[in-house]
């Protein structure tokens, strides 16, 4: 983490904005590679050899064929990397000081934090902001539902 806060906050000038906590998601995080490498793997090579004697090119074989059987697999990264940039909170508090610019998850952390002394929490009010946190999570899951279940039964080839 040392090297990289340094290179987002001397070098880039980073600080205060949300490009630390966006751009390093684009670069693919070891798991989400392992496990579309796996995922490929299982697509059986009958499909490419018969795309090949069809004539497809390399890009067409893989925008027409290997990336539409790729989409259970893509719709569980998005899923879970949104989740994680979503609830990520040490990310944030390392390069976001500002308190209007405070990601989701630094607020509901500092929502029972900021009350006057000899106050109890509004534990009633930070429940409803954390239901309203979640919203857009479950939207998600249910909008790509279908290939995220789909992904288990998926072959492409009929033996």
């Amino acid at each position: 983490m040392i090297p990289i806060f340094a290179l987002f906050t001397a070098k880039l000038h980073w600080t205060n904005t949300y490009l630390p906590l966006i751009v390093p998601h684009f670069f693919g995080a070891p798991w989400a590679i392992f496990l579309l490498r796996q995922y490929m793997m299982t697509i059986p090579t009958d499909l490419d050899d018969a795309a090949r004697i069809d004539g497809c090119s390399t890009f067409r074989l893989f925008s027409q064929v290997i990336l539409p059987l790729s989409a259970p697999v893509l719709a569980v990264l998005l899923i879970f990397t949104f989740n994680a940039v979503w609830n990520d909170f040490f990310t944030p508090l390392l390069y976001i000081t500002k308190p209007d610019m405070f990601t989701v998850a630094q607020f509901l952390a500092s929502f029972s934090s900021a009350r006057a002394v000899g106050q109890l929490p509004r534990y009633d009010l930070l429940m409803a902001a954390s239901v309203l946190a979640s919203i857009p999570m479950a939207v998600l899951f249910f909008v790509f539902q279908r290939q995220f279940i789909q992904g288990i039964v998926i072959t492409g080839v009929k033996g």
